[in-house]
């Protein structure tokens, strides 16, 4: 893209930052909390967008006024300065450039929010359950080092441990934006505690991240909602037992675009506070009607895309975790490494990294910037 091309996309934008600037201290619209929170959004964005519009001119004078003072300048200190200055300047200019570009390229809308990570044990038994266990603290792990909230809402463990099934809620910056990339199968290939030959067997954990609707996303009748009460099972002292603190939802739920009606059956025994586990349950109805309700978005996304990065395909089989040879491979970027003890103790963001540069890649391509 050409310097005043990219430039003039950044002016014409002032006017729409001043308007929201505006916009966002009117009553009326703080009163309007869905507008008021899209409105925050984009200003934030706009905001960013306009430092590095200031930051770009600033350069782009710079480089004109070191390019002249070294044609012009008769001091030779003075000269070499501004040699130092325009190489600098040069160096930065490309960087900033493609900062900008992608800035430009409209973001999923869906990457500021929290998340809902489920985890399920797929193919090979008490092996994928064993091993959706050790995907869960992989992610905890991720998690503790980012600086994000994890919760666990319901669990179901394995014969052997693990989980059978795990669904957690993510809370923090950017986590949808983030964690989206692990949607998919994982396979893991190693020896099973239970092999007594020494054989690497092969199984799977399917993961799905779902972007966790917000109260304004989705209209429940909540009146429809038909609830049950009762007495959670588990380690938890005295408590366990005596009170009915689990809460089961039940809903109908009308398909919009084949019209079918769908009973959603949604347990929550995390906390010992009945209120606090109807309000987690309302919140996963809430995801999971979103989740199907914008299924049409991602398949959108999913038909203009040559490579499935972070399509949210959960049929596809991402990444396979080779224990005997200690190898992570992504095979929607064909990524391997050959650390996986620390990446199975959360050091991931490195994958993560690679697959966002890909996404980023395909996005310029798709905006033709």
């Amino acid at each position: 893209m050409a310097t005043t091309t990219l430039l003039e996309k950044l002016e014409g934008l002032q006017a729409r930052f001043e308007e929201v600037s505006t916009l966002i201290t009117d009553p009326s619209v703080i009163a309007d909390q869905q507008r008021y929170v899209r409105l925050t959004k984009e200003y934030k964005e706009l905001e960013d967008l306009m430092a590095a519009r200031k930051e770009y001119a600033t350069l782009l004078t710079s480089l004109d006024e070191c390019k002249q003072l070294i044609v012009n300048e008769q001091d030779p200190e003075l000269k070499e300065m501004a040699r130092e200055e325009l190489a600098a300047a040069e160096q930065r200019l490309p960087q900033l450039e493609e900062e900008i570009k992608l800035m430009l390229v409209p973001k999923d809308p869906e990457d500021g929010k929290n998340a809902i990570l489920e985890i399920r044990g797929g193919t090979g038994g008490d092996e994928a359950a064993l091993f959706a266990g050790d995907l869960f603290r992989m992610y905890t792990k991720y998690c503790e080092r980012k600086g994000w909230h994890l919760e666990v809402s319901s669990a179901s463990e394995g014969a052997a441990g693990g989980f059978k099934e795990i669904i957690c809620s993510v809370t923090g910056a950017d986590v949808y934006g983030t964690l989206k990339y692990e949607s998919g199968v994982h396979r893991v290939q190693r020896v099973p505690a239970t092999e007594t030959q020494g054989r690497v067997h092969t199984s799977a954990a399917t993961v799905a991240v779902l972007p966790e609707a917000e109260a304004f996303d989705v209209v429940i009748n909540e009146g429809e909602i038909k609830w049950d009460t009762f007495r959670s099972s588990g380690a938890g002292g005295q408590n366990v037992n005596k009170v009915e603190s689990g809460v089961r939802l039940r809903y109908n739920w009308k398909n919009p675009v084949t019209g079918e009606v769908e009973e959603i059956l949604i347990e929550c025994t995390e906390t010992r506070d009945q209120p606090k586990n109807k309000e987690r349950a309302l919140a996963r109805l809430r995801t999971f009607i979103y989740d199907r309700e914008h299924q049409k978005y991602t398949d959108d996304i999913a038909s203009r895309r040559k490579t499935l990065v972070s399509t949210g395909d959960r049929s596809a089989k991402i990444r396979t975790y080779n224990y005997p040879q200690g190898r992570i491979t992504d095979h929607r970027i064909n990524y391997t490494i050959y650390n996986l003890a620390a990446f199975m103790d959360g050091d991931i963001q490195d994958c993560i990294d690679h697959l966002i540069i890909a996404e980023n890649a395909e996005r310029l391509k798709e905006a033709e910037l």
